[in-house]
C-alpha cells in the first residue's frame, strides 16, 4: 500500500455529530486488533462500556477532547484526551487508527498532534494506559518517548479486568 501524501492527511477536533463514525471505527479496530489480546466477550464489554453514544457524548460534554485522523476524506483514526487531578497531567484516553493505515507513521503522527495541543493548553505531563499484552502498541508508544510507570489491574465489572501499563511521556515547556 502506498503511503498518503501529507497533504491528504488531516487532523480535526471531532463534534457529537462525529461521535457515531467514531462508535463505528472503534468497532472495527477493536474487532480486528484485540483478538488474541483480550476475549470477544471482553472486546464486546468495552465497547458497549466505553464507545456507546451516551458514554461518548457524556466525554465530549466534559472536557475530554476529541480528534479525527482523516485520510483523504476518509476518517482513518482518532484519539481523545483530558486532565487528570495531577496538576499539568494530561491523560490520553483514546487513539487508534484503521489496522488498513498501520505502518505508515500515522499513529505516531495523531499522537505528536495530541501532545502539541495538550502543550498548547499549558500541560507538561501525558499518561495512558496500554493494555500488558498489546506489544504493538507498547513499542509504538516507547518509540514516542514514553516509558512505563506502573503496572495496574483494574476491575471493570461483568467478570472482566484491564491488565494494563500505565505510560508516561514528560512534554517540552
Amino acid at each position: 500500500m502506498v503511503t498518503p501524501a501529507p497533504s491528504s492527511v488531516t487532523i480535526l477536533p471531532a463534534t457529537a455529530e462525529d461521535l457515531p463514525a467514531i462508535e463505528q471505527l472503534a468497532g472495527v479496530i477493536w474487532r480486528a486488533v484485540y483478538p488474541g489480546i483480550i476475549s470477544i466477550e471482553q472486546i464486546d464489554y468495552m465497547l458497549a462500556r466505553m464507545y456507546s453514544p451516551d458514554v461518548l457524548r457524556r466525554e465530549l460534554h466534559s472536557g475530554i477532547r476529541f480528534v479525527r485522523l482523516l485520510v483523504g476524506d476518509e476518517l482513518a483514526g482518532f484519539a481523545s484526551f483530558g486532565p487528570v487531578n495531577e496538576g499539568k497531567t494530561m491523560k490520553l484516553h483514546k487513539l487508534y487508527l484503521h489496522p488498513r493505515f498501520h505502518g505508515r507513521g500515522l499513529g505516531s503522527l495523531l499522537l505528536q498532534h495530541c501532545e502539541q495541543e495538550i502543550c498548547r493548553l499549558g500541560h507538561r505531563r501525558l499518561l495512558l494506559n496500554v493494555n500488558r499484552r498489546n506489544a504493538r502498541a507498547i513499542a509504538a508508544y516507547q518509540r514516542n518517548g514514553f516509558r512505563i510507570v506502573e503496572t495496574v489491574l483494574v476491575d471493570i465489572g461483568g467478570g472482566f479486568v484491564m491488565d494494563d501499563y500505565v505510560m508516561a511521556k514528560d512534554l517540552p515547556d
